[in-house]
């Protein structure tokens, strides 16, 4: 039954992916960046894992509900046949269309989630229904780092944790890191190569920090000759 249930949901998700991306604008690319000359820019997605991880807590979440509506299904049977007869219909309803619901979830959640990285930012896209997109600079990031239950190891996957400074409250002070701290949260869910990210992350951090009025302008895309002299004589005017 759970394999019928996959096979007809895979074929629904198909086609309301095409209807959400045509009606609802749903983009199907990843978000861009302003970048500099010569700057690169990487694109990436949740791996597969992720998507196996998050079908495990279907599956798991799947089995109690349908076990739920099925133990009361046979209570009412066996207390009032007849009236268990015409509710089976409604049963077999109520047990199978949030399960695919759900599982066209996890493909929507999985498909609309990007990461990109520029040499200066980070974007992230996510959200089903509301298309979230949340911009960190490089500059803002105090602290990155790598998240990874032993479920989410199993299925060779990890989160990168990017904390800034500013905004407001810190989300989820409960988790052993301090309440009161004004830091803004961002995840880099389901990816095989969470510490590679990270290193990649604190490295362009790094040259962010060091970069300064005297870098050459491949170092400071965006920024001409001109306007590099132009800061320098108001850096020498207020030493004086």
């Amino acid at each position: 039954m759970n394999r019928q249930v996959e096979r007809a949901a895979t074929w629904m998700y198909r086609g309301l992916w095409g209807v959400l991306t045509k009606w609802f604008r749903v983009p199907d690319q990843p978000p861009t960046l302003p970048i500099g000359s010569g700057e690169s820019v990487q694109s990436f997605r949740p791996s597969d894992g992720f998507l196996r991880y998050l079908k495990l807590q279907f599956w798991i979440w799947l089995f109690f509900f349908d076990a739920v509506i099925l133990f009361l299904w046979f209570v009412l049977t066996a207390a009032m046949p007849i009236a268990g007869v015409w509710l089976l219909p409604v049963a077999l309803a109520v047990a199978v269309v949030p399960d695919v619901v759900a599982y066209l979830a996890i493909h929507l959640r999985y498909d609309t989630t990007w990461y990109v990285l520029s040499q200066r930012s980070l974007r992230i896209r996510s959200g089903i229904w509301v298309i979230n997109e949340a911009t960190i600079t490089f500059e803002n990031i105090q602290n990155v780092t790598v998240e990874s239950g032993p479920i989410e190891r199993f299925f060779g996957i990890g989160n990168v944790i990017v904390e800034t400074a500013g905004g407001g409250q810190r989300a989820a002070p409960s988790q052993g890191k301090g309440g009161g701290e004004n830091l803004h949260s961002g995840e880099i869910a389901g990816i095989s190569n969470a510490t590679e990210v990270r290193q990649l992350i604190l490295s362009r951090l790094q040259v962010s920090r060091s970069a300064g009025l005297g870098d050459d302008h491949s170092e400071m895309a965006g920024w001409s000759t001109k306007h590099v002299t132009v800061l320098q004589e108001i850096r020498d005017l207020l030493r004086r």
